[in-house]
C-alpha cells in the first residue's frame, strides 16, 4: 500500500498554463481558388521551403469575396458553404503553407462553416481583429502573400542596438522599436530583425526582416548583399528569386518604392 503523504505537504505543481503572446506572419487571401493561390505563391514567394523555418502563421480569410448562396427549399436543411460554393479550400491553403516551410496555428474573418473545417485540421479561431497595415485590397490576385504581424506593446524608446559579434545559423536578433547595426558577418540560417532599419557592415548571407511592425521607409544595408531571404514592411524576397548582379554580393541597399516592391540598389563607396 502506497504511503499517502504528510499532512501539509505541498504537492508539486505539474504544470502552470499562462497567457502568451508571440509574433508570427499574417497570410491575407483575396480569393479562394486554390490553384491560383499556388501560382500567385510560386511567383511571389518562390519554392524554398527553408525560408521560413516552420514559422507560426494565421490564415487571415476576412478578405476573400464569397458569392450569396442560394436560399434553401422550403422544409429542407441549409447545405454547409463549402467546396464549390466559393468558400476557401483550407485544406489545399494548409497544405501549401506546410509544404513551403510554414506552420499554420490559426484562422481569422472565417464563416462558420470554414471555422469548422479549421478546427478538424487543428487550427485556432483568431478572430477577426488582426492588425491591419492599411493596404490597398486587389482581389483579382494575391498582391502580398506574407507580412510579419507583431503586437506592439506601449513602453519608452529604444536606442539602436548594436551587435559587434558574428552570427552564427540558428540565432536571431530582434532590435525593438529601433534601427539594428551589425558590424560582423551575418552567416546562413542566421535572423535580423528590426522595426526600424538594419545596417550590416559586413556580408549577409542569413535573414534580414526591416520594418517589422509596419514601416514602409525602413531599408536594408549591407557591405556584402547575399541574403537567404529579405523582407521589408511584409514584403519578402528569397533565393528563388535571384538578385540583381549588380547588387549580389556587393555593397547595396533594400527599400520600398510607391508600389511596394522592393528596390535593390548598389551603393559606390
Amino acid at each position: 500500500m502506497r504511503d499517502s503523504p504528510s499532512r501539509g505537504t505541498k504537492t508539486p505543481v505539474a504544470f502552470e498554463l499562462k497567457s502568451r503572446q508571440i509574433s508570427g506572419l499574417s497570410l491575407a487571401l483575396f480569393e479562394s481558388d486554390p490553384e491560383r493561390l499556388a501560382e500567385a505563391w510560386r511567383q511571389r514567394v518562390g519554392t524554398d521551403s527553408s525560408a521560413f523555418d516552420h514559422e507560426p502563421l494565421v490564415i487571415d480569410l476576412s478578405q476573400v469575396a464569397r458569392p450569396a448562396l442560394p436560399a434553401p427549399v422550403e422544409g429542407e436543411q441549409a447545405p454547409l458553404p463549402l467546396e464549390g460554393s466559393g468558400q476557401v479550400d483550407l485544406a489545399a491553403i494548409v497544405a501549401l503553407v506546410r509544404g513551403n516551410g510554414l506552420q499554420p496555428v490559426a484562422i481569422s474573418g472565417a464563416t462558420p462553416a470554414e471555422l469548422a473545417v479549421a478546427r478538424h485540421l487543428g487550427l485556432a479561431d483568431a478572430g477577426s481583429d488582426l492588425p491591419s497595415a492599411g493596404r490597398e485590397v486587389v482581389r483579382e490576385v494575391v498582391r502580398e502573400v506574407v507580412r510579419e504581424v507583431r503586437i506592439e506593446v506601449p513602453g519608452q524608446p529604444v536606442p539602436t542596438l548594436v551587435i559587434d559579434k558574428p552570427l552564427r545559423s540558428g540565432q536571431q536578433v530582434y532590435a525593438k522599436g529601433g534601427d539594428l547595426v551589425v558590424l560582423a558577418l551575418v552567416s546562413h540560417g542566421a535572423e535580423v530583425i528590426a522595426d526600424g532599419s538594419i545596417h550590416i557592415y559586413a556580408p549577409l548571407r542569413g535573414k534580414a526582416i526591416a520594418g517589422a511592425r509596419g514601416n514602409a521607409q525602413a531599408r536594408i544595408f549591407a557591405h556584402s548583399m547575399e541574403p537567404e531571404l529579405i523582407s521589408i514592411n511584409g514584403v519578402y524576397r528569397t533565393t528563388e528569386n535571384p538578385l540583381p548582379p549588380e547588387v549580389l554580393g556587393k555593397p547595396a541597399q533594400v527599400r520600398l518604392d510607391e508600389h511596394e516592391k522592393l528596390v535593390f540598389q548598389a551603393l559606390n563607396f
